[in-house]
Protein backbone atom coordinates (compact mmCIF):
# COMPACT_ATOMS: atom_id res chain seq x y z
CA UNK A 1 0.00 0.00 0.00
CA UNK A 2 1.45 3.04 -1.29
CA UNK A 3 1.09 7.01 -0.14
CA UNK A 4 0.90 9.53 -1.97
CA UNK A 5 4.11 11.69 -2.99
CA UNK A 6 3.65 14.46 -0.62
CA UNK A 7 7.30 15.76 -1.99
CA UNK A 8 9.69 15.28 -4.09
CA UNK A 9 13.40 16.72 -5.62
CA UNK A 10 12.76 16.95 -9.32
CA UNK A 11 15.79 18.65 -12.03
CA UNK A 12 16.70 21.15 -9.36
CA UNK A 13 13.02 22.35 -7.85
CA UNK A 14 10.75 20.24 -5.17
CA UNK A 15 7.67 19.59 -6.00
CA UNK A 16 5.40 19.69 -3.34
CA UNK A 17 1.91 18.77 -3.00
CA UNK A 18 -0.77 21.85 -1.45
CA UNK A 19 -2.08 20.25 1.49
CA UNK A 20 -4.41 23.38 1.83
CA UNK A 21 -6.65 22.72 -1.21
CA UNK A 22 -6.91 19.28 0.03
CA UNK A 23 -9.40 17.17 -0.24
CA UNK A 24 -11.14 19.07 -3.26
CA UNK A 25 -8.04 19.97 -5.32
CA UNK A 26 -4.52 18.05 -5.87
CA UNK A 27 -2.69 20.47 -6.46
CA UNK A 28 1.42 21.17 -6.56
CA UNK A 29 3.88 23.75 -5.99
CA UNK A 30 7.00 24.09 -7.77
CA UNK A 31 9.61 25.69 -5.47
CA UNK A 32 13.23 26.97 -6.60
CA UNK A 33 14.39 28.66 -3.84
CA UNK A 34 14.20 28.69 0.06
CA UNK A 35 11.73 31.24 0.64
CA UNK A 36 9.52 29.46 -1.01
CA UNK A 37 9.93 27.25 1.12
CA UNK A 38 10.02 29.04 4.26
CA UNK A 39 6.44 30.20 3.06
CA UNK A 40 5.51 27.11 2.30
CA UNK A 41 6.09 26.06 5.80
CA UNK A 42 4.66 28.83 7.79
CA UNK A 43 1.63 28.78 5.10
CA UNK A 44 1.21 24.78 6.08
CA UNK A 45 0.89 23.86 2.41
CA UNK A 46 3.27 21.41 4.19
CA UNK A 47 3.24 20.11 7.59
CA UNK A 48 3.69 16.97 9.62
CA UNK A 49 6.57 17.24 11.88
CA UNK A 50 8.72 14.77 9.44
CA UNK A 51 7.76 16.04 6.64
CA UNK A 52 8.35 19.24 7.73
CA UNK A 53 12.14 18.39 8.43
CA UNK A 54 12.31 16.38 5.07
CA UNK A 55 11.03 20.24 3.33
CA UNK A 56 13.50 22.27 5.31
CA UNK A 57 16.20 19.82 4.50
CA UNK A 58 15.04 20.40 0.87
CA UNK A 59 14.56 24.02 0.99
CA UNK A 60 18.39 24.58 2.23
CA UNK A 61 19.52 22.81 -0.80
CA UNK A 62 17.52 25.23 -2.97
CA UNK A 63 19.14 27.70 -0.93
CA UNK A 64 22.67 26.76 -1.53
CA UNK A 65 22.05 26.67 -5.24
CA UNK A 66 21.56 30.63 -5.36
CA UNK A 67 24.52 31.32 -3.29
CA UNK A 68 27.59 32.68 -4.84
CA UNK A 69 30.52 32.27 -2.64
CA UNK A 70 34.35 32.65 -3.82
CA UNK A 71 35.40 30.19 -1.14
CA UNK A 72 33.57 27.98 1.99
CA UNK A 73 33.74 30.62 4.70
CA UNK A 74 32.14 33.35 2.90
CA UNK A 75 29.61 30.22 1.48
CA UNK A 76 28.56 29.39 4.79
CA UNK A 77 28.12 32.98 6.03
CA UNK A 78 25.16 33.09 3.33
CA UNK A 79 23.95 29.70 4.15
CA UNK A 80 23.48 30.55 7.76
CA UNK A 81 20.66 32.80 7.40
CA UNK A 82 18.91 30.51 5.10
CA UNK A 83 18.51 27.75 8.24
CA UNK A 84 17.68 30.41 11.00
CA UNK A 85 14.89 31.52 8.57
CA UNK A 86 13.55 28.27 7.76
CA UNK A 87 14.16 26.83 11.43
CA UNK A 88 11.89 29.70 12.35
CA UNK A 89 8.93 29.11 10.55
CA UNK A 90 7.28 26.14 12.70
CA UNK A 91 8.86 25.84 16.68
CA UNK A 92 7.07 23.30 18.24
CA UNK A 93 8.61 20.39 15.73
CA UNK A 94 12.09 19.42 16.82
CA UNK A 95 12.63 17.68 13.10
CA UNK A 96 12.81 20.88 11.43
CA UNK A 97 15.46 21.78 13.80
CA UNK A 98 17.02 18.46 13.55
CA UNK A 99 17.18 17.94 9.80
CA UNK A 100 19.08 21.79 9.27
CA UNK A 101 21.59 20.91 12.01
CA UNK A 102 22.55 17.54 9.68
CA UNK A 103 22.24 19.87 6.33
CA UNK A 104 24.65 21.96 8.41
CA UNK A 105 27.15 19.82 9.40
CA UNK A 106 27.15 18.15 5.63
CA UNK A 107 27.97 21.93 4.01
CA UNK A 108 30.65 22.46 7.09
CA UNK A 109 32.27 19.18 5.78
CA UNK A 110 32.89 19.99 1.98
CA UNK A 111 35.75 20.85 0.56
CA UNK A 112 34.57 23.90 -1.71
CA UNK A 113 31.28 25.63 -2.44
CA UNK A 114 30.31 23.57 -5.17
CA UNK A 115 31.04 20.32 -3.79
CA UNK A 116 29.10 21.52 -0.27
CA UNK A 117 25.76 22.39 -2.63
CA UNK A 118 25.72 18.58 -4.08
CA UNK A 119 26.54 17.39 -0.40
CA UNK A 120 23.38 19.42 0.64
CA UNK A 121 21.32 18.15 -1.85
CA UNK A 122 22.43 14.36 -1.19
CA UNK A 123 21.77 14.98 2.75
CA UNK A 124 18.38 16.07 2.18
CA UNK A 125 17.48 13.20 -0.21
CA UNK A 126 19.31 11.06 2.19
CA UNK A 127 17.07 12.51 5.14
CA UNK A 128 13.98 12.05 2.98
CA UNK A 129 14.44 8.14 1.87
CA UNK A 130 15.96 7.54 6.19
CA UNK A 131 12.33 8.80 6.98
CA UNK A 132 10.98 6.51 4.40
CA UNK A 133 12.46 3.64 5.82
CA UNK A 134 11.70 4.44 9.13
CA UNK A 135 7.89 4.70 8.65
CA UNK A 136 7.83 0.80 7.34
CA UNK A 137 9.66 -0.53 10.49
CA UNK A 138 7.53 2.04 12.65
CA UNK A 139 4.32 0.55 11.41
CA UNK A 140 5.51 -2.88 11.69
CA UNK A 141 6.54 -2.00 14.93
CA UNK A 142 3.07 -0.75 15.53
CA UNK A 143 0.71 -3.11 14.60
CA UNK A 144 1.71 -5.65 16.69
CA UNK A 145 -0.65 -3.36 19.29
CA UNK A 146 -3.56 -3.67 17.48
CA UNK A 147 -5.64 -6.57 18.37
CA UNK A 148 -7.43 -8.77 15.51
CA UNK A 149 -10.58 -7.24 14.61
CA UNK A 150 -10.32 -3.85 16.00
CA UNK A 151 -11.34 -0.24 15.39
CA UNK A 152 -8.68 2.18 16.46
CA UNK A 153 -9.40 6.51 16.67
CA UNK A 154 -6.38 8.54 15.56
CA UNK A 155 -6.21 12.63 15.51
CA UNK A 156 -5.15 15.02 13.06
CA UNK A 157 -2.68 13.92 10.21
CA UNK A 158 0.06 11.31 10.02
CA UNK A 159 0.06 9.79 7.33
CA UNK A 160 2.00 10.11 3.66
CA UNK A 161 1.21 13.93 3.89
CA UNK A 162 2.78 14.44 7.32
CA UNK A 163 6.47 12.45 6.49
CA UNK A 164 6.66 12.21 2.84
CA UNK A 165 6.41 7.86 3.57
CA UNK A 166 4.18 5.65 5.11
CA UNK A 167 3.28 7.51 7.99
CA UNK A 168 3.76 6.92 11.96
CA UNK A 169 0.26 6.32 13.64
CA UNK A 170 -1.39 6.10 10.21
CA UNK A 171 1.56 4.05 9.10
CA UNK A 172 0.57 1.77 12.22
CA UNK A 173 -3.07 1.96 11.08
CA UNK A 174 -1.93 1.57 7.29
CA UNK A 175 0.00 -1.82 8.25
CA UNK A 176 -2.67 -3.37 10.84
CA UNK A 177 -4.89 -2.78 7.99
CA UNK A 178 -2.45 -4.98 5.45
CA UNK A 179 -2.28 -7.86 8.13
CA UNK A 180 -6.34 -7.93 8.05
CA UNK A 181 -6.46 -7.18 12.32
CA UNK A 182 -8.33 -3.65 11.37
CA UNK A 183 -11.71 -3.06 11.43
CA UNK A 184 -12.24 0.73 11.34
CA UNK A 185 -10.50 4.08 12.03
CA UNK A 186 -12.57 6.83 13.80
CA UNK A 187 -10.94 10.30 12.56
CA UNK A 188 -11.33 13.24 14.78
CA UNK A 189 -11.69 16.44 12.72
CA UNK A 190 -9.06 18.50 14.25
CA UNK A 191 -9.92 22.18 14.26
CA UNK A 192 -9.86 24.87 13.28
CA UNK A 193 -7.38 23.63 10.38
CA UNK A 194 -9.57 20.40 10.09
CA UNK A 195 -6.61 18.05 9.47
CA UNK A 196 -8.63 15.06 10.53
CA UNK A 197 -11.47 16.02 8.44
CA UNK A 198 -9.80 17.05 4.68
CA UNK A 199 -6.12 14.86 5.11
CA UNK A 200 -6.74 11.84 7.14
CA UNK A 201 -9.97 11.16 6.21
CA UNK A 202 -9.07 11.44 2.26
CA UNK A 203 -5.77 9.34 2.85
CA UNK A 204 -7.96 6.25 3.86
CA UNK A 205 -10.40 7.18 1.55
CA UNK A 206 -7.60 6.78 -1.23
CA UNK A 207 -6.62 3.52 0.65
CA UNK A 208 -9.91 1.70 0.97
CA UNK A 209 -9.71 1.75 4.58
CA UNK A 210 -12.52 1.95 6.43
CA UNK A 211 -13.26 4.80 8.47
CA UNK A 212 -15.76 6.97 10.38
CA UNK A 213 -15.56 10.73 11.10
CA UNK A 214 -16.51 12.22 14.92
CA UNK A 215 -16.47 15.75 15.99
CA UNK A 216 -13.58 16.40 18.41
CA UNK A 217 -16.25 16.80 21.14
CA UNK A 218 -17.81 13.52 20.56
CA UNK A 219 -14.55 11.75 21.63
CA UNK A 220 -15.97 10.75 25.11
CA UNK A 221 -19.07 9.85 23.78
CA UNK A 222 -17.54 7.05 21.18
CA UNK A 223 -15.08 6.17 24.15
CA UNK A 224 -17.85 5.81 26.66
CA UNK A 225 -19.76 3.02 24.46
CA UNK A 226 -16.30 1.07 24.07
CA UNK A 227 -16.26 1.16 20.59
CA UNK A 228 -12.51 1.61 20.21
CA UNK A 229 -9.55 -0.87 21.18
CA UNK A 230 -6.99 2.34 21.61
CA UNK A 231 -5.67 5.77 20.58
CA UNK A 232 -2.93 6.37 18.48
CA UNK A 233 -1.69 9.71 17.53
CA UNK A 234 1.51 10.95 16.39
CA UNK A 235 4.02 13.54 17.64
CA UNK A 236 5.54 16.64 17.23
CA UNK A 237 8.26 16.74 19.79
CA UNK A 238 8.49 13.90 22.75
CA UNK A 239 10.64 15.05 25.89
CA UNK A 240 13.24 13.41 27.68
CA UNK A 241 10.58 12.55 30.23
CA UNK A 242 8.46 11.21 27.68
CA UNK A 243 6.02 14.12 27.85
CA UNK A 244 4.24 14.64 23.95
CA UNK A 245 3.62 17.76 22.36
CA UNK A 246 1.42 16.68 19.36
CA UNK A 247 -1.62 18.48 17.73
CA UNK A 248 -4.16 20.57 19.99
CA UNK A 249 -6.76 18.24 21.11
CA UNK A 250 -4.24 15.21 21.78
CA UNK A 251 -4.11 16.08 25.54
CA UNK A 252 -7.96 15.89 25.87
CA UNK A 253 -8.15 12.32 24.05
CA UNK A 254 -5.22 11.10 26.37
CA UNK A 255 -6.76 11.97 29.61
CA UNK A 256 -10.21 10.63 27.94
CA UNK A 257 -8.76 7.52 27.34
CA UNK A 258 -7.27 7.35 30.69
CA UNK A 259 -10.88 7.41 31.82
CA UNK A 260 -12.14 4.60 30.35
CA UNK A 261 -9.00 2.27 30.16
CA UNK A 262 -8.36 2.53 26.69
CA UNK A 263 -4.59 2.43 25.69
CA UNK A 264 -2.88 5.77 24.31
CA UNK A 265 -0.01 5.15 22.02
CA UNK A 266 2.04 7.66 20.28
CA UNK A 267 3.61 6.70 17.08
CA UNK A 268 7.21 8.89 16.05
CA UNK A 269 10.29 8.57 14.28
CA UNK A 270 13.36 8.85 17.06
CA UNK A 271 14.05 12.26 15.28
CA UNK A 272 11.24 13.36 16.95
CA UNK A 273 12.81 12.63 20.56
CA UNK A 274 14.35 15.57 22.18
CA UNK A 275 16.21 14.36 25.42
CA UNK A 276 17.80 17.85 25.51
CA UNK A 277 14.78 18.75 26.25
CA UNK A 278 13.63 18.01 30.15
CA UNK A 279 9.93 17.92 29.96
CA UNK A 280 7.10 19.26 28.20
CA UNK A 281 7.12 22.72 29.83
CA UNK A 282 9.89 23.51 28.29
CA UNK A 283 8.77 22.63 24.57
CA UNK A 284 7.71 25.79 23.13
CA UNK A 285 3.97 26.16 21.46
CA UNK A 286 3.22 28.02 18.12
CA UNK A 287 0.27 30.20 18.45
CA UNK A 288 -1.56 30.82 15.28
CA UNK A 289 -3.28 33.63 13.55
CA UNK A 290 -6.89 34.31 15.36
CA UNK A 291 -8.52 33.79 12.11
CA UNK A 292 -8.22 30.07 11.90
CA UNK A 293 -10.76 29.90 14.90
CA UNK A 294 -12.60 33.12 14.18
CA UNK A 295 -13.43 32.19 10.37
CA UNK A 296 -14.70 29.10 8.96
CA UNK A 297 -13.74 28.03 4.97
CA UNK A 298 -13.19 32.48 4.98
CA UNK A 299 -16.09 33.56 6.40
CA UNK A 300 -16.12 35.09 9.89
CA UNK A 301 -18.76 33.06 12.05
CA UNK A 302 -17.93 34.73 15.43
CA UNK A 303 -19.07 38.59 16.45
CA UNK A 304 -16.99 41.76 16.11
CA UNK A 305 -14.50 41.98 18.86
CA UNK A 306 -14.32 38.50 20.59
CA UNK A 307 -10.69 37.85 20.86
CA UNK A 308 -9.42 33.74 20.44
CA UNK A 309 -6.91 31.66 21.54
CA UNK A 310 -4.96 29.48 18.92
CA UNK A 311 -2.50 27.04 19.81
CA UNK A 312 -1.01 24.82 17.62
CA UNK A 313 -0.30 22.44 19.72
CA UNK A 314 -0.57 20.71 23.59
CA UNK A 315 1.11 19.00 25.50
CA UNK A 316 0.50 15.43 26.80
CA UNK A 317 2.25 14.29 30.47
CA UNK A 318 3.76 10.96 30.14
CA UNK A 319 1.74 9.79 32.66
CA UNK A 320 -1.21 9.34 29.90
CA UNK A 321 1.09 7.40 27.39
CA UNK A 322 0.65 3.73 27.69
CA UNK A 323 3.55 3.34 24.80
CA UNK A 324 5.83 5.59 22.52
CA UNK A 325 6.44 3.61 18.88
CA UNK A 326 9.48 4.06 17.31
CA UNK A 327 11.50 2.75 14.01
CA UNK A 328 13.86 1.10 17.01
CA UNK A 329 11.03 -0.76 18.50
CA UNK A 330 8.02 0.34 21.49
CA UNK A 331 9.38 1.84 25.16
CA UNK A 332 7.15 2.13 27.95
CA UNK A 333 7.54 4.02 31.33
CA UNK A 334 10.32 4.88 32.66
CA UNK A 335 10.92 6.93 29.81
CA UNK A 336 13.45 9.52 31.35
CA UNK A 337 15.49 5.76 31.11
CA UNK A 338 13.43 4.00 27.68
CA UNK A 339 14.52 7.14 25.99
CA UNK A 340 17.66 7.18 26.58
CA UNK A 341 18.26 3.80 25.80
CA UNK A 342 16.77 4.04 22.95
CA UNK A 343 19.23 7.19 21.84
CA UNK A 344 22.08 4.82 22.98
CA UNK A 345 21.36 1.97 20.65
CA UNK A 346 20.98 4.17 17.62
CA UNK A 347 23.75 6.22 17.86
CA UNK A 348 26.13 2.68 18.63
CA UNK A 349 24.61 1.65 14.77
Amino acid sequence: MEGVKAIEWVNGRVRLLDQTRLPHQEAYLELEDYPQMTAAIREMRVRGAPLIGIAAAYGMALGARHIEAPNMNDFLARLRPIAEALAATRPTAINLSWALKRMTLAAEAAADPQAAREALVAEALRIHQENTDADRRLGQHGAQLIPAGSAVLTHCNTGSLATGGHGTALGVIRTAWEQGKLSRVYVSETRPLLQGTRLTAWELARDGIPATLIADSAAGFLMRRHAIACVIVGADRIAASGDVANKIGTYTLAVLAREHAIPFYVAAPTSTIDLATASGDQIPIEERPAEEVTTFAGVTVTPAGIEALNPAFDVTPHRYVSAIVTERGIVREPYQESLAELIKEGSDV
